[in-house]
């Protein structure tokens, strides 16, 4: 389980004999990246399990050779890197690499930044000891975004661990390739590793682990990222460009609150266009992963030839006339301080449905925890055993804190408790200690007083929620089937004399019996066996050290919202388990920070982004044209708490939200100029755009702007409400999601994002529904196609929203499920 850095838990080992400090239990590779040592690899990824694919990384530890990746640190310990021995294994392992390799280095999309060039040249291999048959091995495309060049790949085992340990899907393995038997001789002849590793690689190729051609997976891309060669690579970039004729500029994504680290690669469009295009995203695999959103969904940028002098006049007239901003968190930093600025000055609404009600969730957590923000990050609950997931449709919603759930059980052997009511069959694949409740719509209450049930020093609750409790208990008698070994005395025949003789012996005999168990009313509200779940939570439990919870969208969107801010305070305060929230989208943290939000538009209203009387917009389909977020400098905040810079990667050649709030009320002449600006009482440091750090460090620390400071005050008097059955919903329900890879209409506008807007079902309620229907709401109807998710499970269906055009936000109001009528259309 990673750490964090303590006085108490570091080592002193020595590496090549110069002195080091390290955390007691960190593999030797790590620690000595964290060193800024240099230890050859090709398989290791930072986060995720050791293969022990390529061996590369051999060295001496205490006198003995060892695999750095999967050797731990110890006091004292000295390491050596290079010995006349190792070396020799290392170049006979590249040279193992390097037979029948393609030689097509002028064309592979991965040159010159490929890994095997790399490594070839840093061991200085110059000559070819070994020789085989090649065997002809098939080029695959094994999704609409993966290209896979099976003649190229060194089955280095990057892509699979990383698709398991750190995604989930688990979509891809090794497989028999059908390779030429290397010859007896090479075995007592080359070194022993340099031959186990070859003769692994010729058995051995990578596919998708259902059985088919396709990877039926979430397109996220991060096997691509990692490969260290050119055997995956996605099938929209391949032949495109070389690697050193692209520009990197580091941005923040801009599709979900995961705020992850990425570069936009550019580089002009052809000989006779300039203009900038952005050929692909890349990303400090080693330290984030990426969703397919933020992989693929990078050409949403809004191009304009020239500031539109009539529609900036005509947007400032609109502005004097009006009572409401209407906009969504697909925005940075220093607009939502503009946006806050206009409602200051000229007494404007300012109204954003999803980050109101973070905003009013967040200050009821804050009122009753007497500090300004949840206690965790996402990196926080990937160092934790235990985690449990409430309000949130982790497949969905953020998928960061998907990765950190499924990383929580692959890497730390730990154990996990999912609740939602919409049933999803990969999270229960994330680990054998993975338990779902499939609870109803509006048992939310319920789930997070079992939490408090299972976890709390029951001394520390208040008596009224003790006898609360306890009122969910009881006990009856469960007959149940038990083996005996039952005494049979029967007549046989001795063999030697012939006669007659008894004999008795034990058998075993299934008998029933009555057996008194406890039965708790809140496993069996929820959906499980009490008695079942019991023992099964024993075992969960086992060497379970640090807990953690990620709570969602649903929550917020509950009505007794407020109550379960309360209950969520109290878990912390009675149990071990620390919290983290899944901020809705972009950048609704820092919107909720920054901005007073209404609940609802009144008069005439302008749309940011959104529906409008008059309509500023970044999809070049409104009456006065924004900047999207890839032409865009300024900041976001994550669900990490962290202030992140993001860079343009495009130019934009029209007016920007700055210009109009300078002509309206005043500003500064650029929109950067804002960040030093952002309120300090809500978390914001006094810190000039140009001078935020923009990286990671090589032991995997963040180093990217700020961490918000969390204020802290006096709590208010903590008191929770019973769980209300009257919000408890049945009958034919749609859920406000996303599919995956959408979040908003910018992801919606790149050409590598497909999925589409629609009713998502279940194999079998999309049978049952046919292909369009119509919904009819409280307010109002809509006419949609059925899609169908064959991750999905149940009767309950998901109605997207990332298209603002179609204003599902007014179809569901203040809820995010909700009761309705289906028509087949």
């Amino acid at each position: 389980m990673s750490e964090v850095k303590t006085v108490e838990n570091m080592v002193t080992i020595t590496i090549d004999g110069k002195t080091y400090e390290a955390k007691e239990g960190e593999y030797i590779l790590n620690a000595a990246r964290a060193n800024d040592v240099f230890i050859p690899a090709i398989c290791y990824l930072t986060r995720c399990s050791p293969t022990l694919a390529c061996r590369l990384c051999l060295v001496e530890a205490d006198g003995k050779q060892v695999y750095a990746c999967n050797a731990k640190v110890k006091e004292g310990m000295a390491i050596t890197v290079d010995t006349p021995n190792i070396l020799a294994e290392r170049r006979a392992i590249m040279e193992v690499y390097d037979v029948n390799h393609p030689l097509q280095c002028g064309v592979c999309d991965k040159s010159g930044e490929c890994e095997l060039q790399n490594y070839t040249l840093e061991l200085g291999v110059d000559s070819q000891s070994y020789m085989i048959p090649d065997t002809k091995r098939e080029v695959k495309n094994w999704s609409s975004v993966l290209h896979y060049d099976a003649g190229l790949c060194i089955v280095c085992e990057r892509c699979t661990t990383v698709c398991k340990d750190m995604i989930g899907d688990a979509a891809i393995t090794t497989t028999k390739r059908g390779g030429a038997a290397l010859d007896k001789s090479f075995k007592e002849t080359m070194p022993k590793d340099a031959y186990a590793m070859w003769n692994k690689l010729q058995k051995s190729i990578i596919a998708p682990s259902n059985g088919t051609d396709y990877t039926n997976c979430s397109d996220c891309g991060e096997c691509a990222a990692v490969c260290p060669v050119g055997a995956l690579v996605s099938r929209d970039f391949q032949y495109t460009t070389n690697a050193w004729d692209l520009k990197r500029i580091p941005a923040t994504c801009a599709h979900c609150s995961s705020g992850c680290q990425i570069y936009y690669e550019t580089k002009p469009t052809s000989i006779a266009n300039r203009d900038e295009k952005i050929y692909r995203v890349t990303n400090e695999w080693n330290y984030v992963s990426l969703c397919g959103a933020g992989r693929f969904g990078y050409d949403f940028e809004n191009r304009v030839e020239g500031k539109d002098e009539a529609a900036f006049n005509a947007a400032i007239e609109a502005f004097k006339k009006a009572d409401t901003i209407r906009f969504n968190s697909v925005i940075t930093n220093e607009e939502a301080m503009m946006l806050q600025t206009l409602k200051e000055k000229m007494g404007l609404k300012l109204v954003n449905p999803d980050a109101r009600a973070f905003q009013k969730f967040l200050n009821s957590y804050a009122k009753a925890a007497g500090k300004s923000l949840y206690t965790y990050d996402f990196k926080d609950v990937m160092a934790t055993d235990f985690v449990i997931s409430v309000g949130a449709s982790l497949r969905n919603d953020n998928p960061n804190a998907r990765y950190a759930f499924n990383n929580v059980q692959k890497m730390n052997k730990g154990a996990g408790l999912y609740f939602h009511p919409v049933g999803d069959t990969l999270v229960p694949t994330f680990g054998k200690s993975v338990e779902v409740f499939t609870h109803k719509v509006g048992e939310e209450e319920a789930a997070l007083y079992l939490i408090l049930d299972l976890f709390a020093d029951k001394e520390k609750l208040p008596e009224e929620v003790r006898a609360y409790l306890e009122s969910f208990k009881s006990t009856t008698t469960k007959t149940v089937k038990e083996k005996v070994m039952k005494s049979v005395t029967e007549t046989v025949i001795d063999e030697e004399t012939g006669e007659e003789k008894e004999v008795t012996k034990k058998v075993p005999e299934m008998v029933e019996k009555e057996v008194s168990v406890e039965k708790n009313g809140l496993v069996e509200l929820l959906g499980k066996e009490s008695d079942k779940f019991a023992e099964t939570f024993a075992k969960m439990m086992k060497k379970k050290e640090k807990f953690s919870m990620i709570v969602g969208e649903d929550l917020y969107f509950h009505p007794n919202a407020e109550n379960i801010a309360n209950l969520i305070v109290l878990i912390e305060q009675t149990t071990p388990v620390r919290v983290a929230m899944i901020p809705p989208k972009t950048n609704s943290l820092g919107v909720a920070l920054i901005c007073d939000l209404d609940d609802e538009a009144t008069g005439y209203t302008i749309g940011y982004n959104e529906n409008g009387d008059f309509r500023l917009s970044a999809l070049g389909d409104g009456d006065l044209d924004m900047p999207a977020m890839n032409q865009q400098e300024g900041t976001l905040t994550n669900m990490h708490k962290r202030v992140t810079p993001t860079n343009a990667a495009l130019e934009y050649k029209g007016y920007e939200l700055n210009d109009l709030v300078r002509e309206l009320v005043g500003a500064p002449e650029l929109t950067i100029e804002w960040t030093p600006m952002l309120p300090a009482d809500k978390g914001f440091k006094a810190i000039d755009f140009d001078d935020l750090p923009n990286g990671y460090l090589n032991d995997g620390t963040e180093n990217r702007g700020y961490t918000l400071e969390v204020k802290t005050f006096d709590a208010a008097p903590l008191s929770v409400e019973k769980f209300d059955d009257a919000n408890v919903m049945d009958g034919e329900i749609v859920y406000r999601c996303n599919p995956q890879r959408q979040f908003n209409d910018f992801s919606d506008k790149a050409h590598e994002i497909f999925e589409g807007f629609g009713l998502y079902a279940s194999p079998e309620k999309a049978k049952a529904l046919g292909e369009k229907v119509e919904i009819v709401f409280e307010n109002g109807t809509i006419t949609v196609d059925v899609i169908e998710d064959e991750r999905m499970a149940g009767e309950i269906t998901a109605l997207s929203d990332f298209k603002s055009a179609a204003d599902v936000y007014a179809l569901f109001g203040d809820a995010r499920y909700q009761k309705v009528t289906m028509r087949k259309v």
